[in-house]
């Protein structure tokens, strides 16, 4: 059998693979929770603080919740490096004396592993894998602004060893008034680990970030700015700004949207030598046709490859 020893690190090497890189001293676990949950927000590179009107808003801002106008779901599935697959699914309504709830799942599956004893010989297979459940709130104070919370429950496992953990969710969103500007702040994974691998708890990936969306007069573009991870420590005050992403949807048609994106912070990173190749740069379709819709996305690693995702929604 496996050693403990070997079980954790097996599933740290595994949670590497899994996430794109982290300034140093960043480490913490359950990392996948950083990944992007759908095609339309990955093409965009992450730039969805801001974005209204999407069931997966849960995942980046829970008070996008209060406006989505239709009961609406969503579901996923992201293409990662080696055997990694990883997929979501999400929903979101209105309910009549209560208000804007909703719900997602987001799962990484790390995919079979041989099991040796401690002369290499193969003895069997395990298993690794993650995954978040998420129950959230929203509500309005007023047409423009917009409050929300969602509570997660996070768990994870790998050969017989598992973890399980508890955070919160808070965001607020603002849409300023006689203009086509909406500004969004959220923080993310507030909480801990009930159970973890090891005899020391580690820390969640908490993530605070604030952005804005705004749609140009006379033309047909959502443009987004967002900076994340504003709540870590660095080394100097102009280095907290760079983990920021941009991100353009260009409406084509009723039924045809192109998305492009860029990930500072993902491109520094994932530099090999003097070059970066696309590293950090992102696209993407949409497809809508009546209530359902179609995304697809890639994700460019650089030198190391890409990532891709495609998602479906419906408005129901």
């Amino acid at each position: 059998m496996i050693s403990r020893k070997q079980a954790i690190g097996a599933f740290v090497a595994l949670t590497v693979l899994s996430t794109s890189p982290l300034p140093a001293g960043n480490s913490t676990v359950y990392s996948f929770l950083r990944n992007d949950a759908g095609a339309r927000a990955a093409a965009l590179a992450g730039s969805f603080v801001s974005v209204t009107n999407d069931p997966n808003t849960i995942f980046y801002n829970p008070a996008g919740l209060s406006t989505i106008e239709t009961p609406m779901g969503s579901l996923g599935f992201f293409k990662h490096l080696l055997d990694i697959n990883a997929g979501y699914i999400s929903y979101g309504q209105f309910l009549e004396n209560v208000g804007y709830v909703g719900a997602g799942v987001i799962y990484t599956n790390y995919g079979s592993f041989d099991e040796t004893d401690d002369l290499g010989n193969t003895i069997g297979t395990f298993h690794a894998s993650d995954i978040a459940l998420s129950a959230g709130y929203a509500t309005t104070f007023s047409e423009q602004l917009h409050i929300g919370g969602a509570v997660k429950f996070i768990h994870s496992s790998i050969a017989s060893f598992s973890s399980a953990g508890l955070a919160v969710d808070l965001g607020v969103l603002y849409a300023v008034p006689d203009s086509r500007v909406t500004v969004g702040a959220s923080i993310r994974n507030l909480g801990a680990q009930l159970s973890s691998y090891a005899d020391t708890k580690e820390d969640l990936p908490l993530d605070l970030s604030i952005g804005a969306s705004v749609v140009p007069r006379g033309l047909p573009l959502l443009l987004n700015l967002n900076f994340h991870r504003l709540n870590q420590d660095v080394g100097s005050f102009t280095d907290r700004f760079r983990a920021f992403t941009v991100g353009g949807e260009f409406t084509l048609s009723t039924v045809l949207q192109a998305r492009i994106g860029y990930n500072n912070e993902h491109r520094k990173d994932l530099k090999i030598g003097s070059s970066a190749e696309m590293a950090g740069f992102s696209g993407g379709v949409g497809i809508a046709i009546r209530q359902y819709t179609v995304d697809y996305s890639i994700t460019s690693l650089g030198k190391i490859g890409s990532q891709h995702r495609v998602s479906l929604g419906a408005r129901l």
